[in-house]
């Protein structure tokens, strides 16, 4: 894949629900650092959660996490907000 034409980053996101260690990838504008990200994601967490989370660490995946997940290969999480995984 040709790097010049990404306008996006693929983020990691570790997080607590209900004490149990989850992650989920996202992909955010490339201008955004990670205090932008996780103040972001601290508000979707809370209105998906409420206080059953806990944001624990927001870093920018690496390629073979990227890889994973372009091929669909990431961990899934026993409890996905869309209620698809």
């Amino acid at each position: 894949m040709a790097e010049f034409f990404k306008s996006s980053t693929l983020w990691v996101i570790d997080f607590r629900y209900q004490g149990r260690a989850r992650r989920w990838f996202k992909a955010f504008e490339r201008s955004l650092d990670a205090s932008a990200i996780a103040a972001c994601l601290n508000e979707e967490l809370r209105e998906l959660y409420a206080d059953r989370t806990q944001l624990v660490a927001v870093q920018p995946a690496n390629e073979e996490e990227e890889a994973q997940y372009l091929r669909g290969e990431e961990p899934k999480n026993q409890y996905c907000p869309t209620r698809r995984g």
